[in-house]
């Protein structure tokens, strides 16, 4: 089952199994922020997850929610890492993952039919070609090769119902950017929460949550951090990667 590199992580809040590769792709603390935040219907409905990649938020999710989950990854090798892992742990009742492009994915799998979005879009400019150190499948995860913030946005509102949920965790410095590009898409900001590498730091995460055709009235949320003083995680990150406190 596993190739290569790959090892079997535990997801030991959720009690499952994930497949991951240090040279292709491991999930990182973003995608639990955002399985978290994101409004999930409890017991019916339909959830998207773009730029799923080895289908981590998918998982988190199947935990919280027995609506099906589509995750869309443009990525051969890890849409099929994330195959591999939902089979593993026997969730393809529920859990199906699309080789696509994000752009466009409505035309494929149909618009505005869909409860909740999840998004992890890439974060950084697209970089230049000349930078061999960068490995191929965490430059087009991170950076905007393949897909920009508008254009996952666009495609996120696409998606979604009227009335539906649309959840993207992101960089702070971006918050007009995508504030812009939700607006301009249907999708009303309502949710916003920082997150903070530790008091006394500056914000280094966003999650954001809008609805499609929403009034406006912008919900900020108690900050987020990571770590205490103690340079241990605090008890709120502790649950939600431990299950501690349960």
């Amino acid at each position: 089952m596993l190739q290569g590199d790959e090892r079997l992580d535990y997801l030991l809040a959720e009690n499952l199994r994930i497949i991951q590769s240090p040279s292709v792709f491991s999930f990182s603390l973003d995608a639990v922020l955002l399985a978290k935040f994101a409004y999930v219907p409890i017991r019916s409905g339909k959830i998207i997850d773009l730029c799923t990649g080895n289908g981590a938020i998918p998982l988190f999710l199947s935990a919280r929610t027995k609506a099906q989950i589509i995750g869309i990854e443009l990525q051969e090798r890890l849409a099929d890492m994330a195959k591999r892992s939902i089979a593993y742990n026997q969730l393809e009742n529920q859990i199906e993952i699309l080789q696509n492009n994000v752009i466009g994915i409505a035309d494929v799998i149909g618009y505005e039919k869909y409860d909740t979005i999840t998004c992890n879009p890439p974060y950084f400019p697209a970089i230049d070609a000349s930078e061999k150190n960068i490995r191929e499948h965490v430059a087009i995860a991170r950076h905007e090769i393949h897909l920009t913030l508008e254009q996952a946005v666009r495609s996120a509102s696409e998606l979604a119902k009227q009335g539906g949920k649309v959840a993207f965790v992101h960089r702070p410095g971006r918050l007009l950017d995508i504030v812009t590009a939700m607006r301009a898409n249907r999708l009303e900001p309502k949710r916003i929460r920082f997150v903070y590498p530790k008091e006394g730091k500056e914000a280094n995460t966003l999650l954001i949550e809008g609805i499609k055709d929403g009034k406006p009235d912008l919900k900020v949320l108690p900050p987020l951090y990571v770590y205490g003083a103690d340079g241990e995680y605090t008890e709120e990150v502790r649950q939600m990667l431990y299950g501690e406190g349960e």
